[in-house]
């Protein structure tokens, strides 16, 4: 192995640091272990004491007290010698090591990667590679505690013996502690890592030891790398000026960076400057500092605005009653915003570097190689396409369709057409200027060839087909919002409706445990909105989601207020839309010989529809299948009927159109109205 040979190396040109192996202890070593082993490598402990608990614990050579966990990968101690003099012991064991799995496999699954990774290491290779870096680190000449001997604690256990450095760490120092002679120093034992290309990946306040004249000494070296790439070595730069920034303000961190690593490098790490590259802890510290300084502009607003308000209350004719009035109290409100608001600690480090160095690019680099919630969708559309699959596999489509009853297919292509023409209405509803009916319809059956997550494209084609009807920019983004408002407060009125109807219908087809299921989804949803309400966190989350939203919405639904016939179109429009739909899927059940009741069947449609929109695959393509198909028999529909009924539904109002959709797509850009 490359890291034994290192070592091998290491051991011939340091013949004073020990590796020695001890057999001692079980899965958690204990203090008599951990002195033991001390022992056995040639030192005299009398007493440990524990650094990384809040309350320290003290032990002796006596007792057998089992040590502590502490809540990073490693617990660290100091141990007094028979002499006087000081140790400080690392000791890292399986239990911490499995602490830190889940993270890394996080870590590895969505970011890209940005040096060579390894896998689950083994206890002896962490040992090892402590032990490479921390001599590495000081042969380019950066001071960090010198390591006096590495011993196994048996199996599960491994400790790390470093000389004592008197001092603290920058997170226990005050803000008016931290000179300039502090961030110099760390900044010069970066520049003497970064020489030797060597990457330090935690410069975070823990890491720095300040000792008692004022000098960095660097620890927390295990997550460090040899022969770093450029992009880690930039990571150090950005982290540690962040580290600084929160400590003496963005002007002090960026002079005295560049001061000791020059513009150049400073100017490098502009790119990595976004929370991903940060430690767990300076992430925290980021969102606490966001939260406050939204705190200070919602509590600054207020008090700004006030005046205007005074003004407009004073006015004559009422003014603050108007419409004009509304609108200059708006105005105001969002000038008071502006001028409050302030930068967060990112963007104020970016100007600093940007005085220094105009000309630094500051184009973010791309280290996410997926997110979360994509993963999500992926992980649910596998499954979901799985069943379908499984199911298709099976399926004899020649003896199915010759059984169909083509009238009632004819009545569900019927049904089909009929949604083009009540999207049009629902969209034509929320928009006061004049557009020609024919051709929103044509841009309906042109937005069935975007096939796009969740009907986002038909959003961007309504939008663009607006605009180019002279509708203004930002009335057609409100009038395209406004109508996708309306249709989901619709949607779940439906779904209220339906599911009281069809929970409350006592017949054969919708048996008494499905009605238990619909009446307890319908509870559910209660207790989620319940939920969202109450809970301080998530009601601020999704009101500040909305909050854009509803900035052009509601004046566009003021505005609609004064065309009450418009109005009444766009909901009309988007009602027949959905029971279109909702009978779409009633002719294809009875086009295979069963039934089920109109409001069991809009019910099924409603939920399945939805949840399956919630997966952002193009068209909702394996998730609608089987939610649809999931609903169908739990309602009391045969397998081996919904499924043909589903596959129909999802032919003739997904996949048909589609072709038949390029010739409008192609005329209306033809006609530049798209």
């Amino acid at each position: 192995m490359i890291i034994d040979a290192h070592l091998a190396a290491l051991a011939v040109r340091y013949p004073s640091v020990p590796l020695v192996v001890s057999q001692l202890g079980g899965l958690r070593p204990t203090l008599r272990n951990l002195l033991a082993a001390l022992r056995e490598l040639g030192f005299a402990p009398v007493t440990a004491q524990r650094l990384d608990q809040t309350t320290e614990r003290r032990g002796t050579a006596g007792r057998d007290t089992t040590l502590g966990i502490g809540s990073d990968r490693c617990r660290r101690y100091v141990v007094i010698l028979e002499d006087g003099a000081s140790l400080d012991v690392t000791l890292v064991d399986r239990e911490q090591q499995a602490r830190a799995f889940f993270h890394r496999a996080r870590h590895s699954l969505l970011m890209r990667p940005i040096c060579e990774r390894r896998g689950l290491k083994s206890l002896r290779h962490a040992l090892e590679r402590e032990t490479l870096l921390t001599h590495a680190a000081i042969a380019a000449g950066a001071r960090t505690p010198k390591l006096l001997a590495a011993s196994e604690l048996g199996p599960d256990a491994v400790m790390l013996v470093h000389e004592h450095v008197r001092g603290r760490s920058l997170d226990t120092l005050d803000d008016d502690d931290v000179s300039e002679q502090v961030v110099d120093s760390a900044w010069e034992q970066v520049r003497a890592l970064h020489t030797r290309r060597i990457a330090h990946r935690r410069l975070t306040g823990d890491a720095l030891l300040v000792d008692e004249s004022g000098r960095i000494h660097l620890t927390g070296l295990q997550d460090g790398e040899v022969a770093a790439g450029d992009l880690l070595l930039r990571m150090d730069v950005a982290q540690l000026l962040t580290t600084f920034a929160l400590r003496v303000g963005p002007e002090r961190s960026v002079s005295c960076a560049t001061r000791v690593l020059g513009p150049d490098a400073v100017a490098g790490s502009l790119p990595l400057l976004q929370p991903l590259v940060f430690s767990r802890s300076t992430r925290d510290t980021l969102r606490r500092h966001a939260k406050e300084r939204a705190e200070r502009e919602r509590e600054a607003v207020p008090a700004a605005v006030e005046p205007v308000g005074l003004a407009l209350s004073e006015g004559a004719d009422g003014l603050k009653a108007t419409r004009a009035g509304r609108d200059i109290d708006e105005r105001a409100r969002e000038e008071s915003l502006a001028r409050v608001q302030e930068d967060d600690i990112l963007a104020q480090i970016r100007r600093q570097v940007l005085r220094v160095r105009p000309q630094a690019p500051v184009a973010p680099v791309r280290l996410e190689r997926i997110k979360p919630r994509t993963l999500i969708a992926l992980i649910t559309s596998a499954f979901a396409v799985h069943y379908l699959f499984s199911q298709l596999v099976s399926f004899d489509f020649g003896a199915v369709f010759q059984e169909a009853d083509w009238t009632w297919v004819v009545v569900a292509l019927t049904f089909s057409a009929l949604t083009y023409v009540a999207a049009a209405m629902s969209l034509l509803g929320f928009v006061p200027e004049k557009v020609l009916f024919g051709k929103t319809v044509l841009a309906q059956f042109a937005a069935s060839l975007v096939v796009m997550p969740a009907a986002v494209g038909g959003v961007a084609l309504n939008t663009r087909f607006l605009q180019r009807n002279r509708v203004r920019s930002g009335h057609a983004v409100a009038s395209v919002g406004a109508s996708q408002l309306a249709a989901g407060v619709i949607h779940a009125l439906l779904v209220l409706v339906f599911g009281y109807m069809a929970g409350t219908r006592h017949t054969e087809i919708l048996s008494p445990s499905s009605s238990r299921v619909v009446i307890g989804g319908l509870l559910t949803a209660a207790v989620l909105v319940l939920v969202m309400v109450t809970v301080p966190y998530l009601r601020r989350f999704v009101m500040t989601r909305m909050r854009t939203l509803l900035a052009g919405v509601v004046p566009r639904m003021l505005d609609l207020l004064q065309h009450p016939r418009k109005l009444l179109t766009g909901v009309g429009g988007i009602l027949m839309f959905n029971l279109c739909f909702c009978a779409c899927l009633d002719a294809s059940v009875r086009a295979f010989g069963h039934s089920l009741s109109y409001s069991t069947i809009a019910l099924v449609y409603l939920v399945g529809s939805a949840a399956g929109s919630a997966v952002p695959t193009p068209g909702g393509i394996g998730a609608i299948e089987t939610s649809l198909v999931t609903a169908l028999t739990l309602a009391g529909l045969p397998e081996n009927v919904a499924f043909p009924a589903v596959l129909l539904h999802r032919l003739l109002t997904f996949w048909l159109p589609i072709l038949p959709g390029w010739a409008p797509f192609v005329w209306l850009t033809r006609k530049q109205l798209l």
